[in-house]
């Protein structure tokens, strides 16, 4: 079997620790040295001829993350490496998966695109924001899920009145999953966009008051929608509400807006690198997770037993 070797980007470097070290081995060494205008060339600082590769990566924007990814992937390819895995804990432009007006494009597409051109075997990803995404790919894809990591938490509070909702009609699947392994009610906000990042109207359809609500989504960027909900559902008569979100994108005025909501906490991942400290933001790790993906895949062995 071709040894593993496993190297980091330079934007999820900690959660790539975290990976090796659940995995069982340290990170194996690399530099990326830049030029004065920015230009990115990395090299592998030590032989990986014949092994298989996993380069862990989120490609958060700003596009260097991608393009450095691309790199990675390219060195790898150069330098004889059996298979190169890219693994893409947060898959950026996932928001942009088709034409929903006239004359735009569709980047989620356009970057599975960039991966397999850039030579990647296979990838490695948690909780894309369309599952369909998966089919813009002509190489493996393992789609991990982030509810491996968010039900035994969740299960860890025993709440008493539990109940799932949706921030969205687009996220009623993800919050009815939820639902069906507890076996407990949920509800769902309809809200109306003017424009990106900018919620217009919202309502909740179902029954909130005297429940303990959890929002489950997939991403969390401005919080604008996130807090929005909460605000309605307390309205409505809920006793609590907290939010269970796997990527916590967090631009804008997104810190300031969860800390001036009536949010009792958020519950993120580590897939993206918070950027500031926050009293009701709680992180749980995904290293575990995809250090036994890791495993899984090079052992030849089904992943199905990390899924809930």
């Amino acid at each position: 079997m071709p040894e593993v070797k496993i190297f980091s980007g330079t934007y999820s470097r900690q959660l790539a620790e975290s990976i090796a070290s659940n995995y069982g081995q340290p990170l194996g060494q690399l530099t990326i040295s830049k030029f004065s205008d920015g230009e990115m060339s990395p090299s592998f600082d030590e032989s990986i001829r014949g092994c298989t590769i996993f380069l862990i990566q989120s490609t958060m924007p700003s596009a260097d993350n991608l393009l450095e990814l691309c790199l990675m992937i390219d060195a790898a390819k150069r330098a004889s490496a059996y298979k190169v895995v890219a693994v893409v804990p947060y898959y950026g432009y996932a928001r942009q998966d088709r034409k929903d007006k006239p004359r735009v494009s569709i980047a989620a597409k356009l970057v599975a695109n960039i991966l397999m051109s850039a030579g990647a075997d296979r990838i490695m990803t948690c909780d894309l924001h369309a599952g369909q995404i998966q089919g813009f790919f002509d190489i493996p894809l393992d789609h991990l899920n982030g509810s491996a990591i968010f039900v035994p938490y969740l299960k860890s509070l025993a709440l008493p009145d539990l109940i799932f909702a949706a921030p969205d009609v687009g996220g009623v699947g993800r919050a009815r999953s939820y639902a069906k392994h507890f076996e407990v009610e949920m509800v769902v906000c309809d809200k109306h966009r003017k424009r990106a990042n900018e919620v217009a109207s919202m309502q909740v359809i179902g029954e909130v008051e005297g429940k303990d609500v959890v929002l489950i989504d997939d991403l969390i960027d401005t919080a604008g929608t996130m807090c929005k909900a909460a605000e309605i559902i307390m309205d409505k008569g809920a006793k609590s509400v907290r939010a269970v979100v796997t990527h916590g994108v967090l631009s804008g005025k997104a810190y300031e807006n969860i800390s001036n909501s009536v949010l009792e906490e958020l519950v993120i991942t580590d897939t993206i690198p918070m950027t500031q400290k926050s009293d009701k933001i709680k992180v749980l790790s995904v290293s575990s997770l995809f250090a036994k993906a890791i495993h899984a895949v090079t052992g030849n062995d089904s992943i199905s037993a990390l899924f809930i």
